[in-house]
């Protein structure tokens, strides 16, 4: 039987059929009610068809044309970081049992996935200080979004205060997500020092009532935020302190419940998750226990059979196709079990002790390279505020042209800052991590060196 198309599995029998089967005569028929002015112009200016062994080179052509950052020396960070992740993680994921699973409906046939999403929830309540995890969320910026619906859902409020420190894509998500609800959003500056200004913040909390003020430790910029600062002003005006952390930080920075956070979240890709072009990545959230209730998505509980034995269950399951949606706590809550099994292989294989030696290395390496790019001519740190691995600097002149002239020499030297502040065109985030071997930074000081002398 010759196939018309043939990418595609109907044959013009099967069309046929399913047209006659809902009383249609043909195609153009079918589409009829579709306005002319919107449907497509035939014929369509396409190339000619290719076979397989033409098609499979057209595109690996078009691969070729990319330079993976696996072949440059990368110091772009923003959220997504260069870590490395024990062969272990890779191993243990790729086995079928975890790497073809979704949902674990039935308990008494997923008893594995159950428990290592439990784990996964442990390890979060490990790390934020607090109570009760869900079993993960899409990325940062949905866990972000998540977390000011449970701070308005539980106050009754209409309106969010964000530290300018945030992220700026987590921020255009929580917008995105509030559109339609009503909901203002109000964002506290920064001050001289690259910190979230305290007395802005305490100002706007009392101009309204505030459903969340949600301040990132680290900030966009780098610096370590003083988060227990930050709780009481907002209980004080009943809103909830949500806190947006990067989780590797966690090992060496004091956890979001010992500084009185409310609710925790943020991107989980430092946890042995490969860059991959943004994604797929992993949020995670945590909050207090008397908040469970409110949080999105599902929570892996732990309990005792029939024969009292220890089992694993979905203790809560708050999405729409669950319960009733007027019930539901989000209509966009599935979660990232793959990923959120990987940063639990993850955290299991370095332990408490590895994680934090992660964080201290690249703490170590990052204040090694800043001194040394402090020293250059115009050179300078942009804020004086402490930080871990990630550092904001100024380079005294345009940074695109010297981002593309270290781009040529293998350097990816740091994300520029004008993509989300216009005006401030000189300066670059810059991120290492425990990956950077001394010779790298050195490389990376000389040729800037070399780049802006050539000047």
């Amino acid at each position: 039987m010759a196939f018309e198309h043939p990418y595609l599995p109907q044959t013009p029998e099967d069309e046929a059929a399913m047209l006659a089967s809902i009383g249609v005569g043909g195609i153009d028929e079918l589409f009829g009610p579709i306005p002319a002015e919107l449907r497509l112009r035939a014929p369509l200016d396409l190339p000619p068809h290719l076979s397989e062994m033409e098609l499979k080179e057209a595109f690996q052509a078009l691969g070729d044309r990319n330079r993976s950052t696996g072949r440059l020396d990368n110091y772009l960070g923003a959220g997504a970081y260069e870590h490395y992740s024990p062969s272990a993680v890779r191993h243990l994921l790729s086995r079928s049992e975890f790497y073809t699973s979704y949902t674990p409906y039935q308990p008494e046939m997923t008893q594995g996935v159950l428990q290592a999403l439990f784990e996964y929830q442990s390890c979060v309540c490990a790390l934020t200080g607090l109570e009760v995890s869900n079993a993960s969320l899409y990325e940062g910026g949905h866990a972000l979004a998540e977390a000011c619906l449970m701070a308005r859902n539980r106050t009754g409020r209409n309106r969010v205060v964000v530290s300018a420190g945030v992220h700026p894509e987590h921020l255009q998500v929580l917008r995105t997500y509030t559109r339609n609800l009503e909901t203002t959003i109000a964002v506290a500056g920064l001050g001289a020092d690259g910190r979230t200004d305290l007395e802005e913040v305490r100002r706007l909390l009392a101009e309204a009532p505030t459903a969340a003020l949600v301040v990132a430790n680290p900030n966009f910029f780098g610096a370590a935020e003083d988060l227990a600062a930050f709780a009481g002003p907002a209980h004080a005006a009943g809103a909830l302190f949500v806190a947006e952390v990067e989780p590797v930080s966690l090992a060496v920075l004091r956890s979001p419940g010992e500084c009185g956070a409310d609710i925790a979240c943020g991107e989980g890709q430092s946890l042995g998750i490969p860059l991959g072009y943004g994604g797929p990545y992993l949020g995670f959230l945590a909050a207090r226990m008397d908040l469970v209730r409110l949080m999105p998505g599902r929570i892996c509980g732990q309990t005792k059979d029939s024969r009292g034995q220890r089992a694993f269950v979905l203790t809560l399951q708050t999405r729409e196709q669950h319960i009733r949606r007027e019930k539901a706590n989000s209509n966009i809550c599935t979660n990232q079990t793959l990923l959120a099994l990987a940063a639990t292989f993850y955290l299991g294989a370095v332990g408490p002790r590895g994680l934090k030696e992660v964080a201290l290395h690249g703490a170590a390496k990052a204040h090694y390279l800043a001194d040394r790019l402090s020293k250059l001519p115009g050179v300078r740190l942009s804020h004086t505020a402490p930080w871990v691995n990630e550092f904001t600097l100024d380079l005294g002149r345009p940074a695109a042209p010297v981002l593309q002239a270290m781009l040529e020499r293998g350097i990816l030297a740091g994300l520029p800052l004008e993509r989300y502040f216009p005006g401030r065109d000189r300066e670059i985030l810059v991120a290492v991590t425990e990956v950077k071997a001394r010779g790298k930074l050195d490389r990376y000081a000389e040729v800037l060196a070399e780049v802006l002398g050539g000047g």
